[in-house]
């Protein structure tokens, strides 16, 4: 627990700051001069398994551990991660209620969407992202292709269909920007999370789905095999398996890597954001932090709350952009 009743003279001056910038102190906060006092709800916008999930039961215990009070996940998914994110936006800035979720349904769902419960511009505040590393494209065995470009051959003349993780995610996006760039008519069926999106491919029930790489390995050879990877870089865990830039895809958003941000309401005080965001830096070195990333063959590891500011204000910007190019409404 930290005390806050004799601040330190840097403490005070960020806390000042904080306030003449808007930043308006719980009075909960104000009167303890304590924080935290009572248990820490970690909202996931998600269904129990897969990235998102493991990220924010890692960082409950970490935050269990060196706060003093529990941390508890609490799953509500649903309505593509609406839900979820609504509990949180319309929950105290306090400190006490958290958000994981994933990174499009805090960046491009403000304008996938033309009417929302809340105000992803205002509501809100980043604490840190989570790194997703590469995201697998996998492909069902029957289907005649090798490579990404040999895929979209194939969905030209046959009915093919792509699993997501939920509407607006970033496999959604990736098959409306092919079928507009490559005059394919790619149908995304979307699902609560990625576990039965995997199983319905390894079944041929879909054709191609894009997920992390430890739900993709659970099917990975008993039904469904890799034909490529997002990002800039190969997979740790699939060094043979080049990345959809490398086979010469110029879509903008195959590129791109998002993460799973962990957000709190805004008006946070920015005392308790960098409480929060140094047990996400201090943890990322422990060693069951390092086998969670090698598990789902992720090489990069969560940045400060500087820095997650500083990347915020630059990569939303550009999701955003390729939203509105895209044209997608999801109501």
């Amino acid at each position: 627990m930290t005390d806050f009743t004799t601040p330190t003279r840097r403490q005070a001056l960020s806390l000042i700051a904080g306030t003449s910038a808007g930043l308006v102190l719980p009075e909960s906060f104000a009167q303890s001069g304590k924080w935290p006092i009572k248990p820490i709800r970690i909202v996931v916008a998600f269904p129990p398994g897969g990235l998102t999930d493991a990220y924010a039961r890692m960082y409950a215990e970490q935050l269990t551990a060196k706060l003093g009070v529990p941390a508890v996940v609490d799953n509500k998914p649903g309505a593509g991660a609406i839900i979820g994110i609504d509990a949180v936006a319309k929950s105290a800035p306090d400190g006490y209620t958290l958000l994981m979720t994933t990174s499009g349904t805090v960046w491009q769902n403000r304008v996938l969407y033309t009417k929302l419960p809340y105000n992803l511009d205002k509501d809100l505040t980043p604490v840190a992202l989570f790194p997703s590393g590469p995201l697998v494209v996998g492909i069902a065995e029957k289907v005649p292709a090798k490579t990404i470009q040999e895929f979209i051959e194939f969905a030209k003349t046959n009915q093919t269909s792509m699993g997501t993780y939920a509407p607006g995610s970033y496999p959604h996006m990736v098959a409306d920007q092919i079928n507009r760039n490559h005059g394919s008519k790619i149908l995304s069926i979307h699902y609560k999370g990625e576990a039965a999106m995997w199983i319905d491919v390894a079944s041929s029930q879909l054709q191609i789905a894009i997920g992390s790489y430890q739900a993709f390995n659970t099917v990975a050879g008993r039904g469904v095999r890799a034909i490529g990877v997002t990002g800039s870089y190969r997979s740790p865990k699939l060094p043979d398996v080049p990345t959809l830039v490398e086979q010469g895809m110029k879509d903008p958003l195959v590129a791109l890597e998002g993460g799973l941000p962990l957000l709190a309401p805004a008006g946070t005080p920015e005392a308790v954001l960098k409480i929060l965001s140094s047990v996400v830096v201090e943890g990322a070195d422990s060693e069951r932090a390092a086998k969670l990333r090698e598990s789902f063959s992720i090489p990069n590891k969560p940045k400060n709350l500087i820095d997650t500011r500083r990347d915020w204000e630059r990569d939303v910007p550009v999701w955003i952009k390729l939203a509105v190019d895209l044209g997608i409404k999801l109501d």
